[in-house]
């Protein structure tokens, strides 16, 4: 017996109109094409306004570049979005990631980097869209996290409480929106092959290609899920760590990749 998704399923992506943010490369880049190929009206944004217009080269798609770190630019996106296909839903992907260890560069402004991108921005979009989502009576908001939100990992002291609060906020976000008619999700992938992964210099277990985390989202999308996890047999693994007690965690964790904290 299938349950029914915490979201409305979507049958039918043909004359939906999505802005996608952070599109221009990995996960993003991927999702805008999975979109444009079922048939959605896609609206996408980024810094670089030379990779959006090759991404929407020959496709019925819109590039609104913007940088999330500032409102205003966010602002004016999405009122160029709303004016040029009206908006059913936003996706957030963009994203900064850089591996810290504080025990050699605590690299404050590095840290603060990643909580513009990856948290601020989100409320920058927020801001943005969220008035006319709600007058509208209907719509979607959908942001990309991380695995490694799910709990404390070396070399993620930037990265990873960024995570964990997006997290934390679609949670609040999906009780408080969904009387006003407003569908939210959260996605959380294990590795995918990006530039941003790339910096990794150690093993990455259940590596995916971005066309496949773009179908995985799409798929959980389409059953109307909350959480879309995945590659399932790395993403339920980690979940299950969450109820560890602190000391079989901490323990288990180090011994899992204290090779990577080695110095390369």
């Amino acid at each position: 017996m299938r349950v029914a998704g915490l979201n409305p399923a979507v049958a039918d992506w043909r004359g939906r109109s999505i802005w996608l943010v952070g599109a221009s490369s990995g996960i993003g880049q991927a999702c805008a094409q999975a979109l444009m190929a079922a048939g959605a009206r896609v609206a996408v944004s980024a810094r670089q306004a030379t990779l959006l217009e090759q991404l929407c080269a020959g496709h019925d798609a819109l590039p609104v570049p913007c940088d999330v770190t500032d409102l205003e630019s966010v602002r004016e996106a999405a009122e160029r979005v709303r004016a040029h296909q009206g908006l059913d839903w936003v996706v957030y992907c963009a994203g900064h990631y850089k591996p810290i260890r504080p025990l050699e560069n605590l690299n404050l402004p590095e840290l603060l980097r990643h909580q513009a991108v990856n948290y601020n921005g989100v409320l920058h979009v927020l801001d943005a869209v969220l008035p006319a989502l709600v007058e509208q009576g209907r719509g979607h908001i959908s942001m990309v996290g991380s695995v490694a939100g799910y709990r404390g990992l070396p070399m993620s002291m930037a990265y990873g409480p960024t995570k964990a609060a997006m997290h934390h906020l679609a949670e609040i976000l999906y009780m408080e929106l969904k009387p006003a008619g407003i569908g939210v999700s959260v996605v959380n992938p294990g590795f995918v092959a990006t530039p941003l992964t790339a910096q990794n210099q150690f093993h990455m277990p259940a590596l995916l290609q971005p066309d496949e985390a773009a179908r995985a989202m799409l798929h959980g999308w389409e059953r109307g899920e909350f959480e879309i996890h995945f590659p399932k047999r790395f993403s339920r693994f980690l979940k299950c760590l969450r109820w560890l007690p602190d000391r079989w965690y901490f323990p288990l964790v180090w011994r899992a990749t204290q090779g990577s904290l080695k110095k390369p």
